[in-house]
């Protein structure tokens, strides 16, 4: 009895040591498991926390810098099993940033118009002034002096409105019909270098009444793009070329060119489909190219400078399709007439103003053009085929002859106006 008693004893130890064993197994089992999950959440939120600050310190800065905020260029996440929800973040902060960007060019192009246009309006008062006293002034020093700030008052003007239309302006009132030499000769008049600009010949093609001002806008910023580009002693030839459905505006100059680099930046600006953001226009502000491909974009003609002049500089080509094209009667030979300054070459288009408005319209055929001022205008030479010797430095007519000649027709023109005149079959003696 006592043997039988002894053996179950002995029995059911080993059940309780086999039963502890097993435990001991399992929890050892269960302890190395959770250690393991320990070890990943660990790990998991180590990466978070990696990964936010990545986010924090990277990537959304790099958002905030790329032009247009896109998210190609954003560098891409260290941990991208646990970045999954910074996607959403990273969409919601572009579109913030975009938002904010708009609002503030918007706040810019706002208050930058208004400036402009308290300028185009002062401007075109000092033009109506110079203007009137061009007409009371006979002096050959004070009409030189007054010719001087006439031609500087026009850059000042082109300026302005340039800086308006970027803006969101419109380039000015609508104008009459004026033939493409008249377009040139009034881009001309307004930029600093007119002297050495090549003038092509009258030709019966006409810009029409709509698109007058926006392309001589154009014309203008070319021309002193090219002008301010090239040696100052050699030209800027413009010329006409005749297409099939159009017809295009070449000007040459013989400047240094453009790189690939600053090709590209052109072609796109001039498309007018990229954003003329103002605050990415450099320090000063470069807003030909900006001003030129909105207008060619609102308008419907189009402006490239990808095509090197036969003279080392930049061929810019403006082309004016067949709808913006008409015909105007060539003028007749004007009389023999004292010769005047070629700054106030034909048309002279002036920023438009609430108050002071004015519209030139074209002389009549036989009739000689004059200035807003009601002086004579003359019409600048043929060009030549060729630019020919470029280094040699391009004739000025001295001031000092312009200005007397000038001021004897405005004495002579006086006095003509003061003789009374006789009464019909009263004796004359």
């Amino acid at each position: 009895m006592g043997q039988e008693v002894l053996a179950a004893a002995l029995w059911v130890a080993v059940a309780f040591a086999l039963a502890v064993v097993v435990l001991l197994a399992r929890q050892h089992g269960i302890t190395n498991r959770l250690r393991a999950r320990n070890a990943e959440l660990e790990t998991t939120v180590r990466a978070r926390v990696e990964e936010e600050a990545h986010l924090v310190s990277t990537r959304l800065p790099a958002l905030a810098a790329t032009p247009d905020h896109r998210q190609e260029e954003v560098p891409p996440p260290l941990h991208p099993g646990v970045a999954g929800a910074h996607q959403v973040v990273l969409e919601l902060f572009a579109e913030s940033m975009r938002q904010a960007k708009d609002r503030g060019e918007q706040s810019a192009r706002t208050a930058v118009k208004a400036m402009m246009r308290a300028v185009q309006s002062l401007a075109n008062e000092q033009q109506l002034a110079i203007s009137a006293m061009q007409e009371e002034h006979d002096n050959p020093t004070v009409l030189g002096g007054l010719m001087t700030i006439d031609h500087m008052n026009s850059q000042l003007g082109r300026r302005a409105q340039a800086t308006a239309v970027l803006c969101g302006s419109w380039p000015g009132q609508q104008r009459s019909a004026s033939s493409l030499t008249d377009v040139v000769r009034g881009a001309t008049s307004r930029i600093r270098d007119y002297l050495r600009v090549q003038v092509p010949t009258q030709a019966d093609t006409a810009v029409v009444s709509r698109a007058v001002e926006p392309v001589v806008l154009t014309v203008a910023e070319l021309l002193d793009n090219g002008a301010r580009h090239s040696p100052p002693n050699t030209s800027v030839q413009v010329n006409f070329q005749q297409a099939h459905n159009g017809m295009a505006i070449v000007i040459d100059d013989a400047g240094v060119g453009m790189n690939n680099d600053e090709l590209r930046h052109a072609a796109e600006l001039l498309s007018g489909r990229a954003g003329q953001d103002i605050n990415r226009l450099g320090d000063p502000p470069q807003v030909g190219f900006a001003v030129i491909g909105l207008l060619a974009a609102r308008y419907g003609f189009s402006v490239s400078v990808d095509t090197r002049s036969p003279y080392g500089g930049v061929r810019a080509v403006v082309f004016l399709p067949t709808a913006l094209l008409t015909r105007v009667p060539l003028p007749e030979p004007a009389p023999a007439r004292p010769e005047v300054p070629e700054t106030h070459a034909t048309v002279v288009p002036h920023p438009s103003s609430p108050r002071h408005g004015r519209k030139e319209e074209p002389a009549t055929a036989g009739e000689p053009e004059r200035t807003p001022g009601g002086l004579p205008k003359r019409r600048r030479r043929d060009a030549p085929a060729e630019l020919g010797a470029q280094t040699t430095p391009l004739p000025i007519r001295p001031a000092s002859r312009t200005t007397s000649g000038l001021g004897a027709w405005q004495r002579g023109t006086r006095s003509g106006r003061a003789v009374p005149p006789v009464a019909e079959g009263s004796p004359q003696e």
